[in-house]
């Protein structure tokens, strides 16, 4: 069976280092996992206003997540926390009350960052949020990622063979933990 893991990537910027990280992970090898991107980009601002009536972007959003075997959230850092437009991502997926689409989904989180701690502190608020939504998410392994000029090669695949080995075994213990969840 081939698990169908969707990517939401927490930066719209166009040239993000973070939807260069989500482009190298697509790139790797990883037995019967197929990934595809849940784009956040053209949402509105979350409002209640809109619960009776949700705009097409945040049903193809709700219906791209319950359609994934699982997620995995690629994000930056911004201000120790994450962006707005994740958080703004989360919000529609997970209203209106009682229609949360993330409610016992695997979820695990990576992220990249310049600074050597990589996306730390960004990601542990994030996990806080997850853990309200009644997700599954991976502890184990963490990826905070050191965004270097020589991170990745000149068709965007990782360039050092360490480092794509240790993002393959994030992703290959998600696997694994959806895997353990659907049994």
């Amino acid at each position: 069976m081939t698990l169908k893991i969707g990517i939401i990537i927490g930066s719209i910027a166009t040239e993000s280092i973070n939807r260069k990280l989500a482009g190298a992970i697509q790139q790797l090898d990883v037995d019967d996992v197929e990934f595809f991107e849940i784009p956040i980009k053209d949402l509105p601002l979350y409002s209640w206003d809109h619960d009776a009536d949700y705009p097409a972007e945040g049903k193809a959003l709700k219906a791209a997540i319950e359609g994934a075997d699982g997620i995995l959230i690629v994000t930056p850092e911004y201000n120790r926390s994450i962006p707005g437009a994740l958080k703004n991502a989360i919000d529609w997926a997970s209203r209106p009350w009682g229609t949360n689409s993330f409610n016992e989904k695997v979820v695990a989180v990576i992220g990249t960052s310049p600074g050597a701690i990589g996306t730390a502190a960004g990601q542990q608020h994030l996990k806080s949020i997850l853990a309200f939504l009644n997700t599954i998410q991976l502890g184990q392994p963490e990826g905070y990622i050191q965004f270097t000029p020589d991170l990745l090669d000149e068709h965007g695949a990782f360039a050092n063979e360490g480092t794509a080995k240790f993002v393959t075994s994030i992703l290959q213990a998600l696997a694994a933990l959806i895997y353990k969840v659907q049994d």
